[in-house]
């Protein structure tokens, strides 16, 4: 076992690649596509292309319905092939700056329901360190593969999507033993750091130029409660947006209480995470999760009825591998948050790609067992149904203290059995907590170069 740590960017120089040397960053963009395990790819964890451009889509109106655009944040160019690698890198080069993880003593623990796993396993691998994945055992097997083909070991938990807590619960377990740490990425503050830091800059920089370059809403689904960090930092620019989280109405816990099953992999867990700052969380939307696959097999196999839209081939061939099930519901609930909210076409919606249609053939494989007909009339009808029919049903305002009042006795009751006190969870109730915890990049930012 290697001792030493291959550092990579601290957070200014994942939001702002060009800051890195020239000769890494070109080393880095080489690298990426023909040697993906060089630790040189800890350079490619950021949101911009090799222009210094934020990789986004604007979605065709003639799919949306809406006049508002919609801009998504694509992840599937980051290393791993997920933003997720992004909070999994945070969290581990903290912990080794903060020299609390060291490489050749601690086996890392990665808590997860897919994409943070790859990525926990995608980082260990880079940076010498073994890990063990933790996740619930009815997950597309597109997950498990990448996950081992990267080195970690897996341990499932029985469930599906919505059982994480009992991964949760396994961590808790092994966590106990000191050798092990875990990137909890539920409640450990590098992921709200990194989404809120270089999320939330990006897509204010992604805006730029497109209607009247500012932000309208931004949604996100929330598994671990990460992404949607983002909008505190386009709250500080545009006091006017409205923040959204986006749930499975099958699972729709921080709306009703819900904890049932469902379909919709990396989000809807059952819980309110630590990380995740209700303050600033204005609507909640529940999205079914059987429209996201829809809507998933719609955009793969229906180029054909992309193009009777209206929309160009070289557009629909574009759109057939950027996106997976969550990035559906995401879209969906932009489209439902631009219809409720009266946005115009100088508005813009941003969202968020976690990952791409690569690891979800398996879903769609599922969804063509259980249908007696899929062919292309069919394929329409959901393109009109999912997409520019969405309705502002399921939209829940919570903007009032008595709803947050709610979020937070949902946080303390998912909380307290894993070891936090009630004055910790308090504290969250004052942005003064969420301001401090962000703070710390400074501090991060300048002990990463250093010790680099």
């Amino acid at each position: 076992m290697n001792n030493k740590i291959p550092f990579g960017p601290n957070y200014e120089e994942m939001l702002n690649p060009e800051l890195v040397s020239e000769d890494v960053r070109k080393e880095a963009l080489v690298s990426i596509e023909d040697d993906e395990m060089n630790p040189i790819n800890l350079f490619n964890i950021t949101w911009k292309d090799e222009n210094n451009k934020v990789r986004k889509f604007i979605l065709p109106k003639e799919l949306t319905g809406i006049d508002a655009n919609i801009v998504v944040l694509l992840g599937k160019n980051f290393p791993s092939g997920s933003h997720k690698v992004g909070p999994a890198y945070t969290t581990l080069i903290e912990g080794c700056v903060d020299h609390t993880i060291n490489p050749g003593e601690h086996t890392i623990l990665g808590p997860s329901t897919g994409n943070f796993g790859i990525g926990v396993s995608y980082i260990c691998g880079l940076m010498g360190y073994e890990s063990i994945v933790i996740m619930p055992d009815n997950m597309s097997k597109e997950r498990y593969e990448r996950i081992k083909k990267y080195g970690a070991d897996l341990l499932l938990t029985p469930g599906t999507e919505s059982d994480v807590i009992l991964t949760l619960e396994k961590t808790f377990e092994l966590s106990k033993d000191p050798k092990n740490k875990s990137l909890a990425q539920f409640e450990l503050f590098p992921n709200y750091r990194f989404h809120r830091y270089v999320t939330g800059n990006s897509a204010i920089d992604a805006v730029k130029g497109i209607g009247n370059g500012r932000i309208a809403c931004f949604t996100s689904a929330v598994g671990s409660a990460g992404t949607i960090a983002a909008g505190d930092e386009i709250k500080k620019v545009f006091p006017e947006v409205k923040v959204v989280a986006l749930e499975p109405y099958e699972c729709s816990t921080l709306a009703t209480g819900g904890r049932g099953q469902h379909r919709i992999e990396g989000i809807g867990d059952k819980m309110c995470t630590l990380i995740h700052n209700v303050l600033n969380t204005d609507f909640i939307v529940n999205i079914y999760d059987e429209e996201t696959v829809q809507g998933l097999k719609a955009i793969y196999d229906g180029t054909e009825g992309l193009v009777e839209l209206g929309i160009s081939k070289e557009t629909a061939l574009e759109m057939k591998h950027l996106f997976g099930p969550s990035a559906i519901c995401n879209i969906i609930g932009s489209i439902k948050m631009a219809k409720y909210l009266k946005l115009g076409p100088r508005d813009n919606v941003v969202t968020v790609a976690t990952d791409s249609f690569d690891r979800y053939e398996s879903v769609i494989d599922n969804l063509n067992s259980r249908y007696l007909e899929v062919e292309h009339f069919v394929m329409n009808r959901w393109m009109k149904d999912v997409f520019s029919g969405a309705d502002e049903k399921l939209i829940f305002d919570v903007r009032k203290e008595s709803e947050k009042e709610k979020l937070f006795i949902q946080k303390e009751k998912d909380w307290i059995k894993f070891g936090y006190s009630k004055e910790y969870l308090d504290s969250m109730k004052s942005m003064k907590f969420w301001e401090n915890e962000y703070s710390k990049i400074e501090v991060y930012n300048k002990k990463i170069k250093e010790m680099r």
